[in-house]
């Protein structure tokens, strides 16, 4: 799904779920893009553009699609991504954050206690062959400047603190 509050939506994401505001949110969950866009709401936070990627293991678009667009857009002025579990797509994020976003980036992982091996939802959330945990997804957004959180209800505080809003 893609919304912009207040503006326009396509798929699934609720009406009332978001506020107009100035931050991007990205996600491969449907539903934790829900949590976001609430815990956003919660501390007077609204989003410039949601996107739903989903998790799937081939996505119409990936986050480095959507993070790019973010980075050109004059209306974001910090992202929130959530990812989860399973593939690279997170890791290889990082690296495009790294090198080519200059805006503020919230992180959280989906999957912190998945045991290795067991699907969780859908194909694309498989730890295999030791890649892809929660740990490794994190330590790649840690190392490139992202600031995670383990919780959703935390995203707020940790925008207003990389971003320095009170």
């Amino acid at each position: 799904g893609l919304m912009t509050p207040g503006e326009s939506k396509v798929g699934f994401i609720p009406n009332n779920s978001a506020i107009p505001g100035n931050i991007g949110v990205v996600s491969k969950s449907g539903t934790l893009t829900y949590e976001v866009l609430f815990a956003l709401k919660q501390v007077g936070m609204g989003a410039s553009t949601c996107v739903g990627i989903g998790g799937d293991p081939i996505p119409g678009s990936n986050f480095i699609d959507i993070l790019s667009q973010f980075e050109a857009d004059p209306g974001t002025e910090a992202i929130v991504m959530v990812g989860e579990i399973g593939g690279n797509a997170e890791e290889e994020a990082a690296e495009f954050i790294k090198a080519h976003v200059s805006k503020p980036v919230v992180g959280y992982i989906a999957g912190v206690t998945a045991p290795p091996g067991k699907r969780m939802g859908h194909a694309g959330a498989i730890i295999a062959g030791g890649k892809g945990t929660a740990d490794d997804k994190f330590a790649a957004l840690t190392a490139a400047g992202v600031s995670t959180v383990k919780s959703l209800a935390a995203i707020g505080d940790a925008l207003k603190e990389a971003t320095g809003w009170s």
